[in-house]
């Protein structure tokens, strides 16, 4: 047995001094362990130590610069997961894996998860169903991920000594996307609360992560699980993450409220949801419930409240669209293996998921926002009171929340947006795109804008606004 607390003394003294050898320690403990001895115990160690592992197996204090903005946009699943995922299948169910018995169970668990997800039933996790699951959506929960934790970086609110708490962490998706997105000089304790078969695949997956990214998986339920008991007193995580699992519980405002009180008062809450209209108003009802008019949490991004005590009532329903993700390896053989006997075309969407649409929300308990914004009624028009400027011009400050949703060529483009006041929905529609208004359409999601002498009308047919953005419209970026 090494003497832990030498150890961690001697490292405490020499990290300031010269990087940290394993192969010195050992000489100053009794016993003299052997280095490879020491060199995991410094590992196991390295987070309460704030120290990361080189690669030449030497340990040096942990940066305090944040992580930086990565402009995340993968266009593939890296080849290193994919061959890892394959493996398991493999391991699981043979080289022949995507065809015969295997195969067709294999692609009938993503039918059955995909129809209960459609139909919001109860979704249970055997080991074909979890293996399913990984093989659809591995790579776009992968990509999702990176996207909110850009809007973290771009204000240096992501540390590189990281707690993370992923709550449902399922087959992994989220938890390589985090892995990659941050520096390899950054210090990891990601913690996993996977009660299903799911965690087998988890497992198997993180066991590919470097050593600074130190991994811990609960199989618990998140009603079960107390987050509290893993983190030091007084001390929260930095990052606590529902990726696409509230949907899933019997009282989601309930359980996030709880997990929402374990992140530390400079650290982050973030819920995802797929971006169909269930899963993604749901998701919208909970940062509702955790961030009130009158206080609680507030909301980061995307859905900023630019009006201060209103919360919208909206239906809510947007979502985010990045770059599509190649159908890895394992998607195409699965779906190409039983095209035939199907009678449908390979690639047709069934089997290989190359589409990243997701819903999200970064809630935070510092009052801090992305863009730091406030609107001026003695300027700005309110989306709460919109009745009254119909068929007049106003100038108003709203955030964009989705890509063009026009029926495509031929169509004006159309965009969600809201201000966090709104009751119903509005959509700015550009009629005649110009140099001085096409923020509108060039604008990222989330981003907020500045409309001058926009035209405020009432659409009857769809129960909403319009804001009509013409040649006499202004329309530019906020910070």
């Amino acid at each position: 047995m090494i003497d832990r607390d030498a150890v961690r003394s001697n490292a405490k003294y020499l990290r300031n001094v010269r990087p940290v050898d394993p192969e010195e320690i050992c000489e100053y403990i009794e016993g003299t362990p052997h280095p490879a001895v020491v060199r995991e115990t410094l590992r196991e160690e390295a987070f309460d130590l704030g120290m990361v592992e080189r690669d030449d197996g030497t340990f040096v204090p942990v940066e305090d610069d944040p992580v930086p903005y990565r402009d995340w946009a993968p266009t593939e699943f890296p080849e290193e997961h994919a061959f890892r995922f394959e493996d398991l299948l493999v391991e699981r169910h043979g080289v022949n894996w995507h065809r015969g018995e295997s195969g067709d169970r294999l692609r009938e668990s993503i039918r059955r998860l995909k129809e209960d997800y459609y139909y919001q039933n109860d979704v249970e996790y055997d080991a074909d169903a979890a293996l399913g699951y990984g093989i659809y959506h591995l790579p776009d929960y992968y990509a999702a991920i990176g996207y909110v934790l850009d809007d973290l970086a771009e204000n240096g609110l992501l540390p590189r000594t990281l707690r993370v708490l992923d709550v449902g962490a399922g087959a992994g998706g989220p938890a390589l996307g985090l892995h990659d997105y941050l520096p390899e000089d950054s210090l990891v304790e990601y913690h996993a609360v996977e009660p299903s078969a799911s965690a087998d695949v988890l497992d198997h997956m993180v066991a590919g992560t470097r050593s600074n990214f130190k991994t811990e998986i609960h199989r618990e339920t998140a009603e079960a699980f107390d987050p509290l008991s893993i983190v030091p007193d007084g001390e929260g995580f930095d990052l606590v993450l529902f990726a696409n699992v509230l949907s899933e519980l019997d009282d989601p405002v309930a359980v996030a409220e709880r997990y929402l009180e374990s992140a530390a008062a400079d650290g982050s809450f973030v819920a995802l949801a797929p971006a169909d209209l269930n899963t993604s108003t749901g998701l919208r009802e909970v940062e509702r419930a955790l961030a009130p008019a009158d206080g609680g949490a507030t909301v980061y991004a995307p859905t900023l409240r630019l009006w201060p005590g209103h919360v919208p009532s909206d239906r809510g329903w947007s979502f985010e669209a990045g770059a599509d993700v190649a159908a890895p390896a394992f998607q195409r053989r699965l779906d190409e293996a039983g095209a035939a006997t199907e009678g449908r075309t390979p690639g047709d969407g069934t089997f290989a998921n190359e589409t990243v649409q997701f819903s999200s929300t970064v809630l935070r308990r510092d009052g801090k926002r992305r863009v730091d914004v406030t609107a001026d009624g003695s300027r700005y028009a309110k989306m709460a009171e919109m009745e009254r400027h119909v068929t007049n011009r106003i100038d108003l400050l709203a955030v964009k929340l989705s890509g063009d949703l026009s029926e495509g060529e031929g169509s004006n483009p159309l965009f969600k947006v809201g201000d966090g006041s709104e009751a119903v929905e509005h959509y700015a529609v550009l009629t005649k795109r110009d140099a001085l208004n096409e923020a509108v359409a060039r604008a990222g999601y989330g981003d907020v804008l500045a409309f001058e002498n926009v035209l405020c009308l009432w659409n009857g047919d769809e129960g909403a606004y319009n804001l009509v953005v013409d040649a006499e419209t202004v329309v530019d970026r906020v910070a």
